[in-house]
C-alpha cells in the first residue's frame, strides 16, 4: 500500500483482507486536489493487491462524511477541472478495473462531491444522524457524476428534485428511496459495515470480480447483446471465473453439503 503520513488527509488501515479508508480532512472532510489523487493511489493499491478482498470508506469524526469539492481550496487556485489522479475525482469513479466490494460507511453529512463518491461504492450504510444532498445548484455549478448515476439509481422525479433544488434527504428516506442499504446508530455503523466487509471477504472473490464487470459493461448495453458477451465469456472476470479452481470447488461443495473454500484462483 501507499505509504501515508500521519499529516495526509487519507488514514488507511488494514484488517485482515479489509482496507478501511478514513476522509480525515478537517474541518469538514472537502476534498482537494492533493487530496483526490491520494485517494485515487489508494485505491488503486487496493485494486492490485492480491491480498485485500473488501474495502470500507468513511469519514472522520461525526458530523461529516464528505461535503464534497472544497471550494476554499477552489477559490485559492485549484481548478475544478485539474488533475484528480487515476481513480478520477475521490479516487473511485473512474478507476478502471476495479472489481472488489467497496464499502461507504456514511457518519454524517453527505453531499454534493461527496454523495457522487458515496454513489461509486457498492453498498452504501448510514448511521441514523447522516443526511444527503446536491446543492451544486447553489454554487452555480452541476453535480456531472450525480446527473448521471443518481436518475438510474433512485426513482426520476426525486433525483430531479434533488439536483434542481438541493433538498436534504435524512438517512431514512434515502433508505426508502434505495440508494441507501442499511441505515444503523452512529455508534453501530463501523461495526456493522466491518461485518459486512466480513461477510464479502468469506464469499467468492471471481464471481465477486464478475459481477462488477458485468454490471458496469451492461450498464449502457441492450440485454441480450451484455448477456451474448457473458456466455462467450467475453469478458476477462467472466473468462477467468469459467473452469476455475472456485467455479468448480462451489459445485463440489454443494454435492457434498459442505461450505466451499475459496482460494480466488
Amino acid at each position: 500500500m501507499i505509504k501515508l503520513d500521519a499529516t495526509s488527509p487519507i488514514k488507511t488501515t488494514v484488517n485482515g483482507a479489509v482496507l478501511e479508508v478514513t476522509l480525515d480532512r478537517p474541518k469538514a472532510n472537502a476534498v482537494d486536489l492533493a487530496t483526490s489523487r491520494i485517494m485515487g493511489e489508494v485505491f488503486q493499491d487496493f485494486r492490485d493487491d492480491p491480498e485485500l478482498r473488501v474495502a470500507i470508506v468513511t469519514g472522520a469524526g461525526a458530523k461529516f462524511f464528505c461535503p464534497g469539492w472544497d471550494l476554499k481550496s477552489a477559490n485559492d487556485g485549484d481548478a475544478v477541472d485539474g488533475d484528480y489522479g487515476v481513480g478520477g475525482f475521490g479516487g473511485l469513479q473512474e478507476l478502471p478495473g476495479l472489481n472488489k466490494p467497496v464499502i461507504a460507511a456514511i457518519n454524517g453529512i453527505c453531499c454534493g462531491g461527496g454523495l457522487e463518491i458515496a454513489l461509486s461504492c457498492d453498498l452504501i450504510l448510514a448511521a441514523e444522524h447522516a443526511s444527503f444532498a446536491l446543492p451544486e445548484i447553489n454554487s452555480g455549478t452541476v453535480a456531472d457524476a450525480a446527473s448521471i448515476k443518481l436518475p438510474k439509481r433512485i426513482p426520476y422525479h426525486v433525483a430531479m428534485e434533488m439536483l434542481l433544488t438541493g433538498r436534504w434527504l435524512d438517512s431514512a428516506e434515502a433508505a426508502r428511496w434505495g440508494f441507501v442499504n442499511h441505515v444503523y446508530a452512529a455508534d453501530e455503523l463501523m461495526n456493522e459495515a466491518r461485518k459486512l466487509a466480513q461477510r464479502l471477504t468469506d464469499g467468492p472473490p471471481l464471481v465477486f470480480a464478475a459481477i462488477k464487470e458485468i454490471v458496469r459493461d451492461a450498464e449502457d448495453s441492450k440485454f441480450a447483446d451484455a448477456l451474448n458477451r457473458v456466455t462467450k465469456r467475453q469478458l476477462p472476470t467472466v473468462d477467468k471465473l469459467y473452469g476455475s479452481e472456485d467455479n468448480l470447488e462451489g459445485f463440489k461443495a454443494f454435492a457434498e453439503k459442505r461450505e466451499p473454500v475459496w482460494k480466488g484462483r
